[in-house]
């Protein structure tokens, strides 16, 4: 007669997992359970925790990083092909649009946090340099985001006479600026610093203002105003 614990040991691996989660426990869950579920069936050499596991161990468990992994960049790991790919990548991407939804229900961007929290979840997940603005009314409510360059590892191109374009057909009175930083380092480059200076010049001659240039770092940011390097106070 086979023995209780042979019995448990042949249970599928995320069963405990769906237990948990039918429980109402879903916190309880650790992120390689939480990933092994998206994973579903494992294989000959390794069942699905041990693929989940894998994955974390690439990123070094690290979610804001695997949330930069491209569904090609996930299909290099082994075990992981593209069906397991797709379910990781299209759950990161949910998760994502949850984020800018509820920044979205607060459109007013009168400080600078509140500009960070509207800002992370469109910027920090890429994998490459994107510089974006923030399009404001007098009452500082968001007219427009726009994504304006998209560039490389570590720098993109940016045109301020675009941005001052832009700003002048959405009829805006002030703008803040922003870009990512995929290394996880915040501090502004002098690349970043002599376009901010670029930027903050032409606003003045167009009657608009230059409230922030904020740099967007994985789980940090960097504020040009906070750190007074622009030539308007704060937001707030």
């Amino acid at each position: 007669m086979e023995t209780t614990v042979s019995t448990i040991r042949k249970w599928p691996t995320g069963l405990n997992a769906r237990k948990k989660m039918y429980e109402n426990r879903v916190d309880a869950l650790t992120n390689a359970e939480l990933l092994s579920l998206l994973i579903g069936p494992g294989n000959e050499k390794c069942n699905a925790l041990g693929l989940a596991r894998n994955v974390l161990s690439k990123c070094k468990g690290d979610l804001q990083e695997l949330g930069k992994y491209s569904m090609r960049d996930l299909m290099r790991l082994k075990g992981i092909g593209q069906a397991k790919a797709s379910s990781i990548v299209a759950c990161l991407e949910i998760g994502r649009r949850r984020q800018v939804r509820e920044a979205l229900e607060s459109p007013v961007i009168d400080t600078t946090e509140a500009a960070v929290r509207f800002l992370k979840p469109l910027l920090a997940d890429y994998n490459y340099e994107v510089f974006g603005v923030m399009f404001l009314d007098a009452s500082l409510s968001l007219i427009k985001f726009e994504i304006i360059s998209r560039g490389g590892l570590t720098a993109t191109t940016v045109d301020p006479r675009i941005i001052l374009k832009i700003a002048i057909d959405y009829n805006a009175t002030s703008i803040i600026v922003s870009h990512n930083h995929p290394s996880g380092n915040e501090s502004p480059s002098r690349a970043d610093k002599l376009l901010t200076t670029k930027i903050d010049e032409g606003t003045k001659y167009m009657n608009i203002k230059l409230l922030d240039h904020i740099i967007i770092a994985d789980t940090d940011y960097y504020s040009f105003a906070k750190n007074g390097q622009l030539s308007v106070e704060e937001i707030t």
